[in-house]
């Protein structure tokens, strides 16, 4: 009876954050909570469960980056970037690719969100498909979502950690990597072909408060692209955190350090930056995994364990699981996604026949690679900046993306990650 109230309750807590603008950390501790007590576990108890190491982590990461984007060392790297292109059709996509991918492996979780602005009109006038910039910034993003400072990277180590199992960072970080990067090139070679001939007549869409021009969508950002004192110390403070990140130092700490000390070298400027602290994500996050806790605690996923092992097929078993986080995620909370479906597959990996990293790393981009869904935060950015006649069409063409990458994914990875091993 417990285990099947903790799951209904697991499901509506997912069902109403979706449909509803709640956030999914503040149901989950209600029922964490709620659950909790009719599990036979104390509030003290419950209350224990809280991952003080993932408040610290996330809080951390985007504080720093936070302090980045309001000193304008973000606006720095995006224009120096386009600048290098000097108009080169082709060239204009991979660099969105490659700057998402840069942003985010530095931790910004909303690197695609704050390129889109620049890129959406960029490919209006330089006749680049909606989709396919789209596409470039949402998967770039993706292939370094998994660094061992951002928020994702940290969480699956910490989470797997903690359940008494070790994956490889670099391995963690690689393999998203690599199947992201695939899919970019397949959809470039889809819909990317002709942008090595120049294009003709290209639009110029006018800028916000200004008149057009190849950068012309840069322009509240052109006169902060100097580069100051502030703003090297700022970006070698982020590079000097990926570092300590790969030497396994605690991500959340040194960014709290790094952080502290930016905001100590010149409080004034970078007093809102402690604004742009993710405190959604963080309550996400923590709600979550206080839940899942409970959910350990009272033998809910024990139970799931043993009836995926019932299905005879571990293989089919961890496909089954891909497919789900797949579907369930490309219309939720990725993180918190992850954060269900990691202790989920910790009984099946327990019975030693799959390789933890395998799983773990098929786990890790399903639940991702399907942030090109335009339900997501970062799909429903991109779709209000692209510059098309007809929001609805375009809406549909994201969504009938998603829905290749949703049925391509799971199969890609469990080929490639779990299969093999």
């Amino acid at each position: 009876m417990v285990h099947a109230v903790s799951l209904v309750v697991l499901a509506a807590v997912f069902a109403t954050a979706t449909a509803l603008p709640v956030n999914m950390g503040v149901l989950a501790f209600v029922a964490a909570f709620g659950v909790g007590a009719l599990s036979g576990v104390s509030l003290e108890e419950v209350l224990t469960f809280f991952p003080g190491d993932v408040f610290i982590l996330v809080a951390g990461i985007t504080l720093l980056f936070g302090v980045a984007k309001v000193n304008g060392t973000i606006d720095l790297v995006i224009t120096a970037s386009l600048q290098l292109v000097r108009g080169r059709r082709w060239a204009i996509a991979w660099v969105m690719f490659a700057l998402a991918a840069i942003l985010m492996s530095l931790g910004s979780v909303l690197a695609a969100a704050m390129l889109a602005p620049v890129a959406m009109p960029i490919a209006a006038r330089y006749r680049i498909h909606p989709l396919l910039m789209g596409g470039m910034l949402l998967h770039g993003m993706l292939s370094t979502a998994f660094s061992p400072i951002t928020v994702y990277g940290a969480f699956t180590t910490g989470v797997v950690a903690n359940a008494g199992f070790d994956v490889s960072p670099v391995l963690l970080f690689a393999v998203p990597f690599g199947l992201n990067l695939l899919i970019a090139a397949l959809l470039f070679g889809v819909l990317g072909r002709g942008l090595f001939r120049p294009a003709e007549n290209p639009a110029v869409p006018p800028a916000p408060g200004g008149t057009g021009g190849p950068l012309a969508t840069l322009a509240p950002a052109a006169t902060r692209t100097e580069v100051t004192p502030m703003r090297v110390v700022t970006l070698t403070g982020m590079l000097a955190l990926l570092v300590a990140g790969a030497a396994g130092v605690d991500v959340g700490v040194a960014a709290f350090v790094i952080g502290a000390l930016l905001l100590l070298a010149s409080p004034a400027a970078h007093q809102a930056g402690f604004d742009n602290v993710n405190w959604s994500a963080v309550v996400l996050v923590c709600g979550m995994l206080s839940y899942m806790a409970v959910l350990k605690e009272n033998g809910t996923l024990a139970m799931l364990g043993d009836a995926a092992a019932s299905l005879g097929s571990p293989l089919f078993a961890a496909l089954l699981l891909c497919f789900a986080v797949g579907v369930v995620s490309a219309f939720g909370s990725s993180i918190g996604t992850l954060g269900i479906a990691l202790p989920l597959a910790f009984p099946l990996l327990e019975q030693g026949d799959l390789s933890v990293a395998g799983v773990v790393v098929a786990l890790a981009f399903c639940s991702t690679v399907v942030d090109v869904s335009p339900f997501s935060t970062n799909g429903i950015i991109i779709l209000a900046q692209a510059q098309v006649p007809d929001k609805v069409r375009f809406q549909r063409q994201m969504l009938a993306y998603c829905g290749s990458v949703v049925v391509l994914a799971p199969l890609l990875a469990w080929t490639l990650a779990v299969v093999p091993f």
